[in-house]
């Protein structure tokens, strides 16, 4: 038998929604969503067990137009979407130029490089400042959705920040179990925008001056 260190992290949560859904107080759970696509299959999934804050901080997003359609579209899934927990929209304040300044000299690293894990580090370190400043019990990133993000680098930054900032973070891999698959579904049910890059203007090739 797999001891509980060497459980999958999509295993792990599943037995602590278990042992929330048997204790009677409805934990808060803020929830960092990149965009309403990946949000679709994790609101789904978790809104059972969690009164969720969903929170769109993403200054990497660009040029603004994007970063504003996104966040419209995860607005408008927070409202038309059946969810048996309540679901409040939150939106960050969008300061790209923080983004350019702390990637400054990573623009040419390959998808999945270093300039990946700075820009994971901006914005789970702005959830859990965000959760704590709320009362949230957990904080979590939809990112692990994406077949093309890193889980395991994103659950040891959110595990640093949630340390840093006195939160629990919540480990996911919620790509497991047909996560990605769902969201797909779900994105066509409700019509979703879905965007044909990660965010960045580095991730399409292009550079943030041209936007």
């Amino acid at each position: 038998m797999k001891s509980q260190t060497q459980m999958p992290v999509h295993k792990k949560m599943d037995r602590l929604l278990l042992e929330i859904k048997e204790n009677s107080r409805c934990p808060k759970l803020l929830l960092h969503s990149c965009c309403a696509p990946c949000s679709s299959y994790v609101l789904e999934y978790l809104s059972p067990y969690f009164e969720i804050f969903d929170f769109y901080y993403n200054p990497n997003i660009g040029p603004k137009t994007e970063y504003e359609a996104r966040s419209r579209e995860l607005e408008r899934l927070i409202k038309e979407m059946p969810l048996p927990g309540k679901v409040h929209f939150l939106e960050g304040v969008y300061e790209p130029e923080k983004y350019y300044e702390l990637v400054k000299g990573y623009e040419q690293c390959p998808e999945r490089g270093e300039r990946c894990s700075i820009c994971f580090k901006i914005r789970l370190a702005k959830s859990a400042q965000m959760a704590k400043e709320l009362s949230c019990d957990y904080f979590a990133t939809t990112l692990t959705i994406s077949p093309l993000k890193d889980e395991k680098v994103l659950n040891e930054i959110g595990m640093q920040m949630g340390e840093k900032y006195g939160v629990t973070y919540l480990p996911s891999d919620f790509k497991k179990k047909g996560g990605y698959q769902r969201s797909i579904v779900l994105s066509k049910e409700y019509d979703l925008y879905r965007q044909s890059f990660c965010g960045c203007v580095f991730s399409k090739g292009g550079n943030h001056e041209e936007s």
